[in-house]
Formats: C-alpha cells, structure tokens, sequence
C-alpha cells in the first residue's frame, strides 16, 4: 500500500498556508516603524488627490501585527495537530506494509488492517482538509478586519482633511496605481500614525472595561 506521498501531499499543503501567515508576520516586524508620540503632518492641501503605501500601513499598522500574531499562534497549533496525526497514519502503513513483506499476516487479518487503515486514511484527509479551510477562513477574517479597521478609520480622517480623492498604491519596484508621485501627496506617516495612535486608545479602553479577577 503507497500511503506514503498522499500523507505528505497533505501535511506539506497546509503547511503552505501557515508559511504565509508566518512571512506575512516576518515582513510586519521588520519594518521601521515611526517614533511614537512623534507629530505627522501632511503637505497636501484640501481638494488634493492623494495616495498612501497600502504595503506600508499593513505592515506598519499595530493592530495588523496583533492579529498576525494571533493568527500565526492558532495556525502553528494547529499544524503541530496535523502533522502528529499524520506521522501515526505514517507509521501504521509503515508497519502494516512491513508485516506483509514478511509475510507475517493471514489474507483476512491483512483485510481488516488495510480496511482499517484506509478508514483511517479517509479520517485524515477529512481532518486536513477541514484545518485548511479553517485556516484559510482564519486569515480572510484577519484581512477583513485589518481592511475594515484601515477604511474606517480614512472615512474619519478625510472628514477633516477634505482631500478629492485617496488613492491606495502597492508594490517596491514599479508601484501601482502610482508608480510616481509628489512626495507632498503621500500621506502614509499620517495614516500609521493615526491608526496606531486610535489602536492605542482602544486597546486602553478596552483593558479598562476587562473586569478584574477576585
């Protein structure tokens, strides 16, 4: 019985996703991040069309570092699962292929094994495939608050800027939409620092509002 490479198929594709949790956190710490407390202002008049590095504010936005944090921690958990089932699926083909190499099972005993194997194999697969989509629905979810916290928190902030149009742009070597702007029409810095400024205030509430244990 060959249970060997649909076992690791299985185990290496969810994996792929933990990966990308995991380099998404990576690019999130690494970047520099403005002085807290520091003053940023923008140049760009009222009636302005201006953009923001939307690579940047992911990676720099406090509150997108949590979730990452949070989401990497079920993800890895999780993979751990996988891969300890997996390797006792692993190990029970091995061995039942071992015994008949050696011919050390009758027909029916070597029956009920494989039958019981392949249910085994079945239950796995089902596991697997369920933790993948959880994990999958677990970094949408992420992305969407990420996403919703960003959108409303610029509705606000254009409220009082009163720019014609904000524009999103992503990518390090050719940018797009703008691959080319007026520095003065770059209002990131104010963006990080607002949303990290209100992420702040709410993380206080909210501790604030955390009864304390008895």
């Amino acid at each position: 019985m060959k249970q060997t490479p649909l076992i690791l198929s299985i185990i290496a594709l969810v994996a792929v996703a933990a990966l990308g949790i995991m380099q998404l956190t990576s690019d999130g710490s690494s970047k520099k991040k403005a002085s807290a407390g520091e003053a940023v202002e923008t140049a760009a008049k009222e009636g302005s069309i201006v953009w923001y590095d939307l690579d940047r504010v992911i990676n720099e936005y406090d509150m997108a570092n949590d979730l990452r944090s949070v989401v990497e921690t079920k993800m890895q958990s999780i993979q751990e699962e996988i891969n300890r089932r997996g390797n006792k699926l692993q190990s029970d083909a091995n061995k039942f292929q071992s015994d008949l190499n050696k011919g050390l099972l009758v027909r029916s005993v070597a029956e009920q094994r494989g039958q019981k194997l392949q249910e085994q194999q079945n239950n796995f697969n089902t596991y697997a495939a369920q933790k993948e989509q959880e994990m999958a629905e677990e970094q949408q979810v992420m992305m969407n608050q990420i996403a919703d916290a960003i959108k409303t928190f610029i509705d606000k902030f254009n409220e009082e800027h009163k720019y014609a149009m904000i524009i999103s742009t992503q990518g390090s070597v050719l940018p797009t939409p703008v691959a080319c702007g007026d520095p003065d029409l770059d209002i990131t810095d104010a963006l990080l620092e607002g949303l990290n400024a209100e992420y702040v205030k709410t993380k206080g509430t909210k501790t604030e509002e955390t009864p304390k244990a008895k």
